[in-house]
């Protein structure tokens, strides 16, 4: 009987343990939320935002570099941001850190690394990769965003991945 006991207690502590960590977890996606905003430039920048892959099958064994000297990764929350404003967004250039911002289209929100840059046709401000693209457009339907709102955030402490 005593050790059934002991065994509840611990079980209720553990429980306890879980909920208060999935709690903390919560009000810190919160402060990181309004963090994001907080740190987002007033420089916001408004176009359409398109879908890319320069993976070429067989050319570079584990996809092609970016400009940041980083390989592609369609997994990861990445994007190229338009060649002209590469400078507002701290100058992605080969060998160099990698900046973020915030992306901001159709109700949804998401921190991306953009370490890529690129020809984007006209009226496109943004290219995102295939894991970002799929945040808004979940059937990759659409094939372009129109309205997308992209922030440079300042710093480079951030986690790529949706906001809020």
């Amino acid at each position: 009987m005593m050790l059934f006991r002991s065994s509840a207690a611990i079980c209720g502590a553990l429980l306890a343990l879980a909920i208060s960590a999935a709690v903390a977890r919560s009000e810190t996606r919160g402060d990181h939320s309004s963090a994001v905003v907080d740190a987002a430039s007033s420089d916001a920048i408004i176009g359409a935002a398109s879908t890319y892959n320069p993976f070429k099958p067989g050319k570079e064994e584990g996809g092609p570099k970016t400009a940041s000297g980083e390989r592609y990764d369609p997994s990861a929350w990445t994007a190229a941001i338009k060649t002209s404003l590469r400078r507002k967004f701290g100058g992605v250039e080969f060998g160099a850190r990698p900046k973020y911002a915030l992306v901001e289209a159709v109700g949804k929100k998401v921190i991306v690394k953009i370490n890529d840059v690129g020809p984007l046709r006209p009226g496109r401000i943004i290219d995102l990769n295939e894991r970002t693209m799929r945040h808004f457009d979940p059937s990759m339907d659409r094939g372009v965003i129109p309205d997308v709102k992209v922030s440079p955030l300042a710093g480079d402490n951030w986690t790529p991945g949706p906001v809020g």
